[in-house]
């Protein structure tokens, strides 16, 4: 089982980067992971998990929270507002906050149930046109209008850089706007790359891969 081992790179990490008293939660993603990859992880005892759609997380995990308690979902893909009552009820992170209309939504809908996942606002680092993302120059003024219009608890940014690019320069900037914008948490880093993002200040990693092995066709 080699969770074990990312827990160990994930100590180690830390220590390089001289911050080993500092937490790093670790964020299981199973998506599109077979049922009894999933239970085998949840038996060595992690209990914090990403899945990237709504429908999906539900059917796999209404039944396995009721055999293991204590369980974590986090929604680390794209949320689509139709969809928004139902990743309420299920998530209690959303990693994927990333435009206006979604936001708007969000908020009525916390306002009327009286409590809020952990958001992060995703940011396009990448400026890449197929991504979604605030772009990096409308971050400012999108955390503030969060903040003020909406009066959305943000816990922090959460980025996925582009792919064959060195993903440290994005992990920098996305440390740097966090502090900016007075928010601690950073999540970034996946299976390829989650040592240099927790070097960059990452306190949420997202491994899928390396824990679970490669995904079953979707």
């Amino acid at each position: 089982m080699p969770l074990a081992d990312i827990h160990r790179r994930i100590a180690a990490a830390l220590a390089r980067a001289g911050r080993p008293a500092d937490p790093v939660t670790l964020v299981a993603v199973s998506k599109v992971q077979p049922e009894a990859r999933v239970r085998a992880v949840l038996d060595a005892g992690q209990r914090v998990f990403g899945e990237n759609r709504v429908q999906e997380a539900e059917a796999r995990w209404l039944p396995l929270r009721e055999a293991f308690p204590g369980v974590e979902l986090h929604l680390v893909g794209p949320l689509q507002t139709n969809k928004l009552a139902r990743a309420l009820a299920l998530f209690d992170a959303i990693h994927s906050l990333d435009r206006e209309s979604l936001a708007t939504r969000l908020a009525t809908a916390v306002q009327g149930q009286g409590s809020c996942p952990t958001l992060f606002v995703q940011v396009n680092t990448g400026r890449e046109p197929q991504k979604a993302g605030v772009d990096p120059d409308a971050l400012d003024a999108f955390v503030a209008r969060c903040r003020e219009t909406y009066d959305l608890p943000l816990r922090g940014l959460m980025a996925i850089p582009p792919v064959d690019v060195d993903p440290a320069p994005h992990f920098r900037m996305l440390a740097e706007m966090a502090d900016r914008n007075g928010l601690a948490g950073l999540s970034m880093g996946m299976s390829d790359d989650f040592e240099t993002a927790i070097d960059c200040g990452a306190t949420h990693v997202r491994i899928g891969s390396a824990i679970f092995g490669a995904r079953a066709p979707a």
